[in-house]
């Protein structure tokens, strides 16, 4: 009876009320679809002041262009960036599904926060009329840039919670012992990004349509509404749920391995610190829930050779100099996993920095052109619904018809690798830069050739032309995204799967904080060799855009580069074949 009740349990998980989780009531595409339905709505919630945020701060809140972008891409940066946090925190102390709910809680509460500002006009900087694109208008200030500031970066932070833990906790559904289960899991991360461009699609037509023509308050009290919606949605999936125990910090362990392996490559070598050999059994080997190996015949990966990063077997030793510098085989190898996924998370950096132009520079661009399509005039924050079509068109294509029939060709399970999903997303990034450089150029050369450069009216060539960078970015998006989320979740040590998850929204949040730090270097330099900056002023006219963009380019080119030496190099932890 109690073998029988062992094997009805999922070892490692627990249920919402912390009891073992049982077979064939907990986990599986059931409880996975509340997660997809709750990360349309979370989506919604934040794209939808984000897309739109670079027009409110320089429209409402009397920020320049440039430095309304490096707010954005700050904010941005900053969610992203903390999703490290909440993956950290639910592979650590809590579960991932404790960590959604106080993340949506915490960004209930900024979204709060900004909808009475945008209520109450005495908390808004005074109104200001320009008579021309040349006019200053006064910052909000004090109090009010306080309130401003903490409900944005309230927002942030449960954003970054609940990216940090709502796909991790979608994926955990999912038996990986299975071939139906991994399959399941690869079709999650690419319905996943569907439901995040669904989300989006929703955040940038009707309610920035909301924001831009009825008022800021009625956008801002939508997102409030839909991220309080989402909590119950996400609730009445708990019968359901299964969550992975918290196993302690990661964190702390690899501390442990370098420390461990630095002292002792420091030291002599005697008997009492010899180095305990590697086992290399050629039998294939899977974790189990407790992070320890065990043989498998059928159902587990086969593991390619654990080669390199030899220095970090110093951490194994007979009698290490203190107890808390014992470490295991398995842990110095989890982080040797984690070591060789670093030079991929860094080259996607670069993709997200071209990425950040969407919701900084290309959407001022589109709104000093003609936004009319027919009769209908289209909010400028709402051109990212081109890529948001093509993803939704393009993640069903590819999870149905391609991915299918890679597999077969390949025969493998994953048909097309990650590694080359995500090659293809940064070669599609250079694409782009170079397609909104040209455009720039069309965009000023009209400006110039009808004397409109000081002028604040619609230049009379169509904000489509703009669209194009979006189509490009958008599909790149697309590539890389899904492509990392399962990389790094597959790749990564049980242990610390939320966390490395979490990589996917840390390389988003370092590409809009790198996005900031090339504008304020490019600034820099070109205000030391000419009388005004290339991006500088309120202006967009006067700014030299396509210099800049040509040099993102030039760098996406030299990332792509990088990029490829670390992947050609990459040896996949597991691979597993067709049965």
């Amino acid at each position: 009876m109690d073998e029988a009740h062992q094997l009805n349990i999922w070892e490692g998980y627990v249920d919402w009320k912390n009891k073992p989780a049982k077979r064939g009531l907990h986990g599986g595409m059931l409880a996975a679809s509340f997660v997809l339905v709750v990360e349309i709505l979370e989506n919604l919630a934040f794209l939808a002041n984000a897309s739109n945020l670079v027009l409110y701060l320089s429209r409402f809140m009397h920020f320049t262009p440039s430095s309304s972008a490096n707010i954005v891409t700050n904010f941005m940066g900053t969610a992203f960036l903390l999703a490290l946090l909440g993956g950290f925190l639910a592979d650590a102390f809590f579960t991932t599904y404790h960590i959604y709910l106080i993340s949506a809680a915490v960004e209930f509460m900024g979204l709060l926060i900004l909808t009475c500002q945008s209520h109450i006009h005495s908390l808004e900087p005074a109104t200001c009329l320009k008579t021309n694109a040349s006019t200053l208008c006064q910052e909000v200030n004090g109090q009010n840039a306080v309130i401003l500031f903490a409900g944005l970066y309230l927002v942030a932070l449960g954003v970054g919670g609940i990216k940090g833990s709502l796909p991790a906790h979608g994926v955990e559904q999912f038996d990986e012992t299975t071939i139906q289960g991994r399959k399941q899991r690869s079709a999650f991360f690419n319905y996943f990004v569907f439901c995040l461009a669904f989300g989006a699609l929703i955040a940038v037509t009707i309610v920035v349509w909301v924001e831009d023509n009825k008022g800021w308050k009625w956008g801002l009290g939508i997102s409030t509404a839909t991220i309080l919606i989402s909590i119950p949605i996400f609730l009445l999936g708990s019968p359901f749920y299964r969550s992975k125990v918290p196993a302690g910090s990661p964190i702390t362990t690899m501390f442990k391995v370098l420390a461990a392996a630095i002292y002792n490559k420091s030291k002599p070598r005697t008997s009492s610190n010899a180095v305990i050999g590697t086992e290399t059994s050629s039998s294939p080997r899977t974790e189990t829930s407790n992070g320890e190996d065990t043989n498998t015949k059928e159902m587990g990966p086969s593991q390619n050779p654990r080669e390199g990063l030899t220095f970090l077997n110093s951490a194994l030793t007979k009698k290490p100099i203190h107890p808390m510098l014992q470490c295991t085989q398995q842990q110095v190898e989890d982080i040797k996993i984690v070591l060789r996924i670093i030079p991929i998370f860094m080259s996607t950096i670069m993709l997200n920095c071209c990425l950040a132009q969407l919701s900084t520079f290309s959407v001022q661009q589109a709104a000093t052109m003609n936004t009319k399509i027919g009769s209908t005039i289209v909010p400028p924050a709402s051109l990212p619904v081109f890529p948001v079509i093509f993803i939704m068109i393009l993640a069903p294509v590819y999870n149905h018809i391609v991915a299918p029939f890679a597999r077969k060709v390949t025969k493998t399970e994953m048909g097309i690798t990650h590694l080359q999903r995500i090659g293809m997303g940064l070669l599609l990034s250079i694409i782009a830069m170079a397609v909104a450089a040209l455009v720039e150029i069309k965009r000023k050369r009209v400006a110039a050739e009808l004397g409109l450069t000081n002028s604040t009216k619609p230049l009379p060539i169509t904000f489509l032309w703009v669209a194009l960078q979006y189509l490009f970015l958008g599909s790149a998006d697309l590539f890389t995204l899904a492509g990392m989320m399962e990389f790094f979740f597959n790749e990564a040590p049980l242990s610390m799967r939320s966390l490395a998850t979490a990589l996917s929204w840390a390389s988003l949040a370092m590409g809009y904080y790198l996005s900031s730090v090339l504008v304020s270097i490019v600034n820099g330099i070109t205000s030391a060799y000419r009388h005004t900056p290339w991006l500088f002023g309120s202006n967009l006219n006067h700014y030299h855009l396509e210099r800049f963009y040509w040099l993102m380019c030039v760098l996406s080119g030299l990332n792509f580069l990088h990029y490829l030496f670390w992947a050609s190099r990459y040896k996949y932890r597991s691979t597993w074949p067709m049965n």
